[in-house]
Parts: C-alpha cells; structure tokens; sequence
C-alpha cells in the first residue's frame, strides 16, 4: 500500500466542506421530540447560511431514521427549504451512506454552533457564554 501526506484541511483554492447537524444545531424542541415539532433557531441558520454565502460545501448530516428506520429525507428537506436554509446535499440516518445515531462526538475539527463567527470569543474580554467555561488560550497554527 502507497501513502501520501494528507492535509488536515483543504487546500488553498479549494471548496471546504462542513458537515452540520440539524436537530438541537439549527432547531430546537420544546417539550416532545418530535421532527414534525421542531422549532427552527433563524440565528443558528443565519451563521450556517453565512458559510454557504462564503463558498464552504454545506451538507446536512443528520441521523434522523437512524434508530426507527423510518425516511425523513423528503420531510426534512422540506423543512430545510421553509427554514430557507442554504445547503448543496442532506445527508440522514437512511441515506445510501448515512449518519449513524451517536451519544458524542470527538473530532479534532468539532465546533459548537454557539462558537461560529464568535469573532471574538477567545478573547478573555469577549461577551460570550461559554457552556462548558471560556477556552484556555487559542493554539496557534
């Protein structure tokens, strides 16, 4: 087997790509947790627009029918378009290479939704709260 050296992101002049996930990211539920119940967050899908509108790849990747097997494709593309989100693919649980249903993710690329366009937000002045206390210092690269 032949190796080659691999970038950690995308080389300059090439489209990035963010993977976003839909439910408790871009919508929120108040009591029941239920798709069809789900109360669009226009704040979280404005920064999320705003990456689109930069010319980063936008893919929904959600598990939705992950657990029930159940299609919500169609539907949650539905709601995607009515919330006026801006994507190029949706990707759910039941999707030819779909999202697997999870309890956390560790990735060295991870961000929360509250940590977009936090211009700010390693700056120990910055008005921001974080949920699980402010980062220790930004590791320059």
């Amino acid at each position: 087997m032949e190796f080659h050296e691999s970038s950690r992101f995308s080389e300059e002049g090439t489209q990035k790509v963010a993977l976003i996930d839909i439910d408790e990211t871009i919508c929120f539920y108040f009591d029941t947790r239920r798709y069809d119940l789900a109360e669009p967050d226009y704040e979280n899908i404005a920064k999320i627009n705003r990456l689109y509108d930069e010319g980063w790849r936008i893919v929904y990747w959600t598990a939705r029918g992950a657990v029930s097997g159940n299609d919500y494709t169609a539907y949650t593309a539905s709601q995607l378009d009515s919330w006026g989100c801006k994507y190029h693919e949706l990707i759910t649980g039941t999707s030819p290479n779909p999202k697997p249903s999870f309890d956390l993710i560790v990735d060295d690329k991870a961000k929360r939704i509250e940590e977009l366009f936090a211009e700010s937000a390693y700056h120990e002045d910055a008005p921001y709260i974080y949920p699980y206390g402010a980062p220790k210092k930004k590791v320059m690269e």
